[in-house]
């Protein structure tokens, strides 16, 4: 026969673990901080600068000057080849004069003449650059080259005499304050000598070339138009000057024509 209880049901003992309700709300709750995270992250991407552009920022810039070894070579030695040389830095001694001169394997206007002369390296470098303008149909003559102190003081006082000391400033450089004393200097021209030395070769087809080119070669257009107030020369299209294929290439590349803008150093139109 059947006998109703007469004790309540024993109740469930409650279990040590977190009930299945609690951690879901747990999940819940840690989801929803990583969705509201991650659109913190999505948004300020969105509005992040375009750094993709064509133009290369400031911050770019230096990022690549930073990786570029300026301290590879002095800028104060006469004897570097990236010795800066101009009105406010002079050559020390003034009376300088490189120990490895040799007549490159070039078109010479002057053939064994001292100022057909220059430095080793630079000589070297030319040769090649006058055979790349060669396998292009254009034929490059050296016109000036090595200057000694010597040199420089009679050509200047010449151009003083000519012209008064103002506009011998403006295209000639005083003795020791001359490239062309370093032998890294060239002048260059064609071999028919049209416009030789002057404004007019920038436009011949030697002169376009030599200005897209010679940063090839290790060389720069040393006094480039509309930079007279840095370098302290008006434009001269035909003046090289030798500094080696790492540097030519660093100034191409962050499209700097000078070496004062490069390494900050103070140039200008007064002595």
């Amino acid at each position: 026969m059947y006998q109703a209880r007469t004790t309540p049901p024993r109740r469930p003992t409650p279990s040590a673990k977190p009930s299945k309700r609690k951690l879901y709300s747990t999940i819940a709750v840690i989801a929803v901080l990583l969705l509201i995270a991650l659109g913190v992250f999505l948004g300020s991407k969105a509005f992040a600068p375009d750094t993709t552009s064509g133009t290369t920022s400031n911050t770019e810039q230096s990022a690549s000057s930073l990786q570029f070894d300026k301290q590879q070579y002095s800028t104060t030695n006469s004897a570097s080849i990236w010795v800066i040389v101009n009105k406010q830095n002079p050559l020390a001694p003034k009376e300088y004069a490189p120990n490895n001169l040799v007549f490159p394997d070039v078109p010479l206007r002057v053939p064994g003449n001292d100022s057909m002369q220059l430095r080793q390296d630079a000589a070297t470098a030319l040769e090649k650059l006058v055979a790349g303008a060669k396998s292009e149909g254009l034929t490059l003559m050296l016109a000036s080259g090595y200057r000694s102190y010597t040199y420089q003081v009679g050509l200047y006082d010449g151009y003083v005499r000519s012209m008064g000391k103002t506009e011998a400033d403006k295209t000639s450089a005083r003795p020791g304050h001359s490239e062309h004393q370093t032998g890294l200097a060239a002048d260059l021209e064609p071999v028919s000598k049209e416009c030789e030395l002057e404004i007019c070769f920038g436009d011949l087809p030697e002169g376009k070339w030599l200005a897209a080119n010679a940063y090839r070669y290790g060389f720069i257009i040393r006094y480039p138009i509309d930079k007279t107030s840095i370098t302290g020369y008006e434009y001269e299209p035909w003046h090289l000057r030798y500094i080696g294929t790492g540097l030519a290439a660093e100034l191409k590349k962050q499209n700097l024509k000078t070496l004062e803008e490069f390494f900050d150093v103070a140039g200008g139109t007064s002595y």
